[in-house]
């Protein structure tokens, strides 16, 4: 694909993702552990370079919800459950060490203000949960073997007008030994707006990698995700008083298949010039993690595809 026909793509993407989160209806939401998407970040970052990532998640073995008579009503345990997650995003190379994203999040969960006993345990309608930007800043390179770090910020504004927008902060480390490679990334989150509760609450949450690159094109990894509610700040709601803080915490293995254009060896010296415009390359991404509590899914498929330009 040439560089001017991705430019057209994502400017169409981006038009669509803002369109829909702008049209997103609001519902009324109780905010528990923050969830990010089961990615891990890296700092490889190349000026011009165009990346469309689709980030998913489905999650199976959901943790019954709690539940106490209220009233006329019930009040319900707000531990943030999903059963599908859909992204979508756009990734752009800045310089050598800055790279920008931008996205929208689909969710389908629990819904957030039960009526009845069985309403608490009903999954809502999949829809668009908010957009988002982001930066990757690399401070020390790391090129082959090494070590290199660096951070993130993160900014994702939710779709509705009572839920909270998120900022996240944290740094990237990586580091790689021949085949062997490994990645942590911790972070904070801070909540803005949203339910009184919600309000200056900060989550902490982390993405661990160790992966065995067997070749070019296949990958085996052992990744781990988790979030701790309400490490510091917000108001202790009526809920967080009857049922406390939900922590999740994932681990599994996620297989990597990388194929595309880069892989043609066999190009002509007449066409170089072609497959450097072409120049697409794919990685598909699934596994299966296990949730590690009482809180957590007790299994859930990942499943990402990015396609660089």
């Amino acid at each position: 694909m040439h560089r001017d026909s991705a430019r057209i793509l994502i400017r169409r993407l981006i038009a669509l993702a803002v369109s829909i989160a702008a049209s997103a209806g609001a519902t009324a939401a109780v905010a528990g552990p923050s969830l990010d998407q089961f990615e891990i970040k890296n700092l490889e970052s190349v000026p011009g370079a165009i990346e469309i990532q689709s980030q998913n998640d489905f999650s199976s073995g959901n943790p019954r919800r709690r539940v106490l008579p209220d009233g006329s009503g019930v009040i319900a345990d707000p531990n943030t459950i999903t059963r599908q997650r859909e992204g979508l995003e756009i990734e752009a190379g800045l310089t050598s060490f800055v790279k920008i994203r931008l996205g929208a999040e689909f969710e389908q969960r629990r819904i957030d203000d039960p009526k009845s006993f069985s309403d608490a345990q009903r999954i809502g309608p999949l829809d668009c949960d908010g957009s988002g930007a982001e930066s990757i800043w690399t401070v020390i390179p790391r090129k082959g073997d090494g070590i290199g770090a660096g951070f993130l910020v993160q900014w994702e504004q939710s779709a509705h007008s009572d839920e909270a927008s998120t900022l996240t902060i944290g740094p990237i480390f990586e580091w790689q030994q021949g085949a062997w490679s490994a990645s942590l990334n911790p972070t904070v989150i801070q909540y803005f707006g949203g339910e009184p509760e919600d309000k200056h609450k900060i989550d902490f949450g982390y993405a661990v990698r160790v992966m065995y690159q067997s070749s070019k094109e296949h990958a085996l990894a052992l990744e781990s995700y988790g979030g701790i509610e309400r490490i510091s700040g917000g108001n202790i709601g009526e809920a967080a008083r009857l049922f406390g803080k939900f922590n999740q915490y994932r681990l599994g293995p996620v297989f990597y298949w990388t194929f595309g254009d880069d892989d043609d060896d066999d190009a002509s010296s007449g066409n170089k010039k072609e497959v450097a415009e072409r120049n697409v390359e794919t990685t598909i991404g699934t596994g299966l993690l296990f949730g590690l509590n009482k809180d957590t899914p007790a299994t859930t498929l990942k499943l990402s595809v990015e396609i660089d330009y």
